[in-house]
């Protein structure tokens, strides 16, 4: 009997130190985790995180709803969001890093962008449940088993036009019904990184010879964000324009303003990515605030605002203007195509 209870003792003491063992440790060790506890590890150690600081280009109404859902279900775990622009965001950070002033847990921003600070060894890659939810395309992966990010929302760039101005008749279905003559002073795209794509989708489908025909149609041009610019379609101040965010362009047709939303060849796809900082001072919730954004809550959080998730099809072709390319490349890439979408007001 005593022997039997020996055993016993000795076993569990065995499985204990084990299982302890097998407890993450260190940052590395957290991001790769994938146990069953996993949520509450994470939850424990963000309890007493108190915080997570979370910089991100989601517009505003987007990220507050993540972070009423969140701290309804974590009320224990304050969220600190830095919003700027995504090309404000990058500087920001590198900036941070080279003073050696940790500030941000984690990021939430488009491709270029997390790009560059995956290039830098700024962001960490990790490991999560809800990756398998996820199809390969829309994983930045790397070594062991592990991503930088996956592509936890798409704002779809389409036609916006004011259905007072234009007849549905008249309404383009290509790029090439842009260059007829109806279309002529009519259009406006934005001085921004979507303007940028624009140009490169249409020289990447159409080639340069469309570029210089478009030129021809006066194309009005606005240093505005992408609301603004649909905005100024609403208002009639412009009647259409090939760079509107069809998630934008819902939420006011819902309310009834004079604006219709339709895609071209192809529907250039402004994606965003969550992803850890390396040296996070806040790892346990930077962790479990990305496991959130990419799991169903967060995700239902994006369509209740109108945003493609990668998950899903859709009824037209999506187009990533950065995929495939390295992040010197797309840096080259943008700066070509924001010269050519200058040229075109001339």
């Amino acid at each position: 009997m005593k022997i039997v209870s020996f055993v016993a003792i000795l076993t569990l003491m065995t499985s204990t130190t084990l299982w302890a063992q097998s407890k993450p440790k260190t940052a590395n060790e957290l991001a790769a985790y994938l146990g069953a506890d996993r949520e509450q590890i994470l939850l424990a150690g963000a309890k007493k995180e108190g915080k997570v600081v979370w910089y991100t280009s989601l517009t505003s109404t987007t990220y507050k709803g993540v972070v009423a859902a969140f701290t309804t279900k974590y009320p224990d775990v304050k969220v600190e969001v830095y919003r700027a622009g995504s090309k404000d965001i990058a500087p920001k950070i590198l900036g941070e890093s080279r003073a050696g002033r940790h500030l941000a847990d984690m990021v939430e921003s488009t491709p270029g962008i997390l790009m560059l600070l995956r290039d830098r060894k700024i962001i960490r890659p990790y490991k999560s449940p809800h990756h398998a939810n996820y199809p390969d395309l829309a994983q930045t992966k790397a070594d062991g088993g592990k991503v930088y990010w996956v592509t936890d929302r798409e704002a779809f760039v389409g036609f916006g036009y004011n259905t007072n101005l234009i007849a549905e008749n008249d309404v383009p279905k290509n790029y090439d019904d842009l260059l007829k003559p109806l279309w002529k002073d009519k259009m406006a795209l934005p001085i921004s990184s979507t303007g940028d794509r624009v140009i490169g989708t249409m020289l990447k489908y159409k080639g340069p010879e469309y570029i210089e025909k478009l030129k021809s149609q006066d194309l009005k041009l606005f240093k505005l964000s992408g609301s603004a610019m649909r905005d100024l379609v609403i208002s009639g101040e412009i009647a259409a324009s090939p760079g509107i965010f069809r998630n934008q362009a819902l939420v006011k047709m819902e309310q009834g303003a004079p604006l219709n939303w339709v895609p071209m060849d192809v529907v250039i796809s402004n994606a965003g990515g969550s992803s850890m900082i390396s040296r996070a001072p806040h790892p346990h919730a930077a962790l479990l605030l990305i496991d959130f954004i990419i799991g169903s809550e967060g995700q239902s959080v994006f369509e209740n605002n109108k945003y493609g998730v990668a998950w899903k099809d859709y009824p037209f072709q999506r187009e990533f203007p950065e995929r495939g390319m390295s992040t010197m490349q797309y840096l080259q890439e943008e700066r070509k195509w924001s010269r050519l979408l200058r040229e075109i007001a001339r």
